[in-house]
């Protein structure tokens, strides 16, 4: 099938829509006659194109196979986060405070709308439920770090927080809840760059310690 190419000068284009009322004489096509080969536009289904090759890795085994990395590298993220990035190890001991107080930036109100904060009121958590247990920030690869977090809080009085390593291999061998600091959310908010940190509270304040340890040889 052959096709024409038909182009309509600028000013007849001009003149059609500007002046719909006068004479269709005044805007004529002109016919250029055919410019080249041409074809008909065929655009496959993309649906159909990924059911297609969804249908062959299925019937060859490797959708499978691919399901099984997949799951596996999850469980390896799962099991060994990404390590909290820009940490080392605490050379020489350093303490400072930290206010958590913040600023209501909107009214908030309990479940019956009793006001519990104002906007633009500065409100502090510790004031009112204080923190229930010390955070201790460790390198979970390091065994002088956990041993050291472990011996300074036996009775877990304190939540210790991972910065690398496995959290659920040291569960299964101390019998101890541990936990991870994901993407360092919590270390960045403190500022805290070194390990073993520890926070605790002190009055309306946060006490931020990153404590230089005793370590065996590299």
């Amino acid at each position: 099938m052959r096709y024409r190419l038909v182009i309509l000068s600028c000013a007849a284009v001009t003149a059609a829509a500007t002046a719909p009322s006068m004479p269709t004489a005044q805007a004529q096509a002109q016919d250029h006659g055919q410019m080249g080969q041409t074809w008909p536009v065929i655009e496959p289904d993309l649906l159909s194109v990924i059911k297609a090759r969804l249908d062959h890795a299925q019937a060859t085994g490797k959708l499978d196979k691919m399901n099984q990395q997949f799951a596996a590298k999850v469980k390896d993220r799962v099991m060994r986060p990404v390590p909290v990035p820009g940490m080392a190890r605490a050379e020489e001991t350093r303490s400072w405070e930290f206010d958590p107080a913040i600023v209501v930036e909107n009214d908030i109100r309990d479940h019956q709308g009793n006001l519990i904060a104002a906007r633009g009121q500065q409100v502090n958590p510790l004031a009112t439920s204080g923190l229930s247990k010390k955070l201790v920030f460790v390198d979970g690869d390091d065994p002088a770090e956990v041993e050291w977090a472990l011996g300074h809080e036996p009775d877990e009085r304190a939540k210790i927080i991972f910065v690398d390593g496995s959290p659920f291999e040291s569960m299964r061998t101390h019998q101890r809840r541990f936990y991870f600091d994901q993407e360092g959310k919590l270390s960045s908010h403190f500022g805290i760059t070194r390990t073993p940190a520890l926070v605790e509270a002190k009055g309306d304040l946060l006490l931020i310690t990153e404590q230089a340890i005793p370590r065996g040889p590299s």
